[in-house]
């Protein structure tokens, strides 16, 4: 199991995925990633239930790329219930979806989170779109400390 988690990526789709790391990658900051495929299984690493029962849950990631749309449990669902928790509130939460739906961006925003992106459609510009937003995250903000 991977001890220390700096980015934790929850994608269903194998393509975004392999995409999304694939741009962290080229940037050096993949080393301490965790690809998780569903809501579920997010839920579970997050809150050191299931499978990794056991795991230091104030030992979480610095931040969290989430897909909206996920078999299990939807990302609005992981969202709520990160955002909900007093030991996981300010652990910083991009959503990262093919979803321009308005319901949708409203009611992330109205659960906490801090940036709703939607993935771009041609390869170049995804590759940069997540490349900038992992620089950013993990190099210019300033996040509080665990």
């Amino acid at each position: 199991m991977i001890q220390e988690v700096e980015i934790l990526l929850v994608e269903d789709n194998p393509s975004d995925a392999e995409l999304t790391i694939r741009a962290l990658k080229k940037n050096n900051l993949a080393n301490h990633l965790l690809h998780l495929k569903d809501g579920a299984q997010a839920l579970d690493f997050i809150f050191a239930t299931g499978e990794f029962e056991g795991r230091n849950i104030q030992n979480g990631p610095r931040i969290i790329l989430l897909d909206l749309k996920m078999p299990k449990v939807s990302g609005i669902e992981v969202l709520e219930k990160i955002k909900a928790d007093e030991r996981t509130r300010k652990i910083p939460v991009i959503i990262l979806t093919s979803s321009r739906e308005d319901p949708d961006i409203n009611r992330c925003y109205e659960l906490g989170v801090n940036s709703y992106v939607v993935k771009p459609v041609a390869f170049e510009q995804f590759v940069k779109a997540v490349s900038d937003l992992g620089l950013y995250w993990m190099i210019l903000n300033q996040l509080p400390p665990r």
